[in-house]
């Protein structure tokens, strides 16, 4: 989405006619009893909510001549405000010269209208981290959070669930999402469970879910996307026989590693069998 910052334009007409009767309204700018003269006018504004303006301060208008200036309002922050309010904004037109020469009455007017916050519909969703790979045979649950970041009330009119793996399944946990409303600053939340079939091969599966907006249709969709790893099932007891004959493996490894008994352990061993027996002849 845009900055929170919106610029609001608003195109005036300011204008004055050279018309040889007073014009029939104080207050209509379109129609300014100049005589046959140039006249200098000043402008002042205000402007509210906090806005800036971009406008002429100061024009000279021609004897029998229409002038349209534009004003344009900005730096108003249309996501603090509330959809559809209205204040009012001001303009005044003073005459300060006529012909180049100070005009003494300092003649002026004044136009007022209305500025209007627009809504601004924006849905956000955003999927859960998975805590880790999961299983084939089992499943998992992921939460999915739809927050309003709009200045409207707003909600969800369509939720869809993508997937690329096609022995994976979810159920119809998003379907809450589709009940009530969604206030302006607030979230809702709901629970996808996903399960992955006995055969399921280990893989990465990627999940999409998107939402579309009660107020804004197809125009205020909005997407996250999370990654989903299954491995094998668990090897269950077969896990612990390999575990043992690692260790019966080891074992023999460890008992390959030491040195046999050589001919030198031999010749000492009957060399003292001799011995012995020399001594109880003797």
């Amino acid at each position: 989405m845009g900055p929170r910052v919106r610029s609001l334009t608003i195109g005036i007409i300011l204008a004055a006619s050279l018309v040889a009767v007073p014009p029939t309204s104080g207050q209509d700018l379109e129609s300014w009893d100049s005589g046959l003269t140039e006249i200098t006018v000043q402008f002042e504004y205000n402007i509210p909510f906090g806005g800036s303006h971009d406008g002429p301060e100061e024009e000279s208008i021609s004897s029998g001549s229409n002038e349209t200036f534009e004003l344009k309002i900005s730096g108003i922050d249309v996501l603090s405000q509330d959809a559809e309010k209205k204040e009012t904004f001001s303009i005044t037109a003073t005459i300060t010269s006529r012909q180049g020469i100070p005009d003494p009455l300092s003649s002026s007017q004044n136009r007022e209208g209305d500025l209007e916050i627009p809504s601004i519909f924006d849905l956000v969703v955003d999927i859960s981290e998975p805590f880790g790979p999961m299983n084939a045979g089992t499943e998992t649950i992921l939460t999915v959070t739809v927050r309003n970041n709009g200045n409207a009330q707003d909600g969800v009119a369509e939720v869809d669930v993508r997937d690329d793996c096609p022995l994976l399944t979810t159920d119809s946990g998003l379907d809450a999402l589709l009940s009530g409303n969604i206030e302006s600053g607030r979230a809702k939340d709901a629970d996808l469970r996903i399960t992955a079939s006995e055969s399921h091969p280990k893989r990465h599966c990627d999940i999409t879910v998107s939402v579309t907006s009660k107020r804004n249709g197809a125009t205020g969709t909005s997407e996250d996307e999370v990654r989903v790893t299954v491995e094998p099932p668990p090897t269950g007891d077969q896990g612990s026989g390999g575990q043992d004959n690692g260790v019966s493996e080891t074992n023999d490894s460890i008992e390959s590693n030491l040195s046999a008994p050589g001919l030198g352990v031999l010749s000492i061993g009957l060399l003292a069998a001799l011995a012995y027996t020399n001594r109880i002849e003797d």
